[in-house]
């Protein structure tokens, strides 16, 4: 039993405020975190927010309160384990089309992002950006594109090369398979995100070749 379901059984009962500490202690511990940090995150905000609208009446035990927000976090917490598990099995699958079934340069990509992005279609915007980055990695040796290598893996063997890069490139290969295998929608912020990373990958200076 985790210190916050303890917690949410011990005899004095909390306020609303501790409740949702406890709630946030459980949900953003590391075997949960492990799972899809970003898209925890933001499950978190979205429940906190939620939490903090509540008006229980005086006559509701506050234990109670908290068995129910515990029940609901680890509800959240087995979706989000399940979903990530599905998105990496998806990506490994399908691991062939990182970089689409036609082989395209890295300026074709860009092209293509760059239209998506001004027909509002965020998602390909957010896809063909990220290919462009793999493949302008590829060009320089950065990344070895060996079949069935996923997202998540060609860009962790350029974060090798790129250690200033390697949050950045990891958070936008987790972006590629969300938006991609994973069906979620892409943000605005994020296509941004895509299109700085593919800028300042382009300059920067290598340590080591990539394995």
């Amino acid at each position: 039993m985790t210190g916050a379901l303890a917690a949410a059984l011990a005899p004095l009962g909390p306020d609303r405020d501790q409740a949702r500490t406890w709630a946030e202690q459980e949900l953003l511990g590391k075997e949960y975190q492990d799972a899809r940090p970003g898209l925890l995150r933001r499950l978190w905000d979205w429940l906190s927010a939620q939490l903090g609208k509540l008006h229980a009446p005086n006559w509701v035990d506050a234990r109670i309160a908290v068995l129910v927000v515990t029940v609901v976090v680890l509800a959240v917490v087995a979706f989000v384990v399940w979903r990530a598990g599905g998105v990496h099995r998806a990506a490994r699958a399908q691991a062939s089309e990182l970089l689409g079934e036609t082989e395209r340069t890295a300026a074709d990509h860009r092209r293509a992002a760059d239209e998506a992005e001004a027909a509002g279609d965020l998602a390909t915007a957010v896809v063909e950006r990220f290919r462009a980055i793999v493949r302008a990695l590829a060009d320089r040796d950065l990344v070895h594109l060996a079949p069935g290598r996923t997202a998540d893996e060609a860009a962790g063997s350029a974060a090798r090369s790129l250690p200033a890069l390697a949050d950045d490139l990891l958070g936008a290969a987790r972006g590629f398979d969300d938006v991609r295998y994973g069906d979620l929608p892409a943000r605005p912020d994020q296509v941004r995100a895509m299109r700085e990373l593919d800028e300042r990958v382009a300059t920067a200076r290598p340590l080591v070749t990539a394995g």
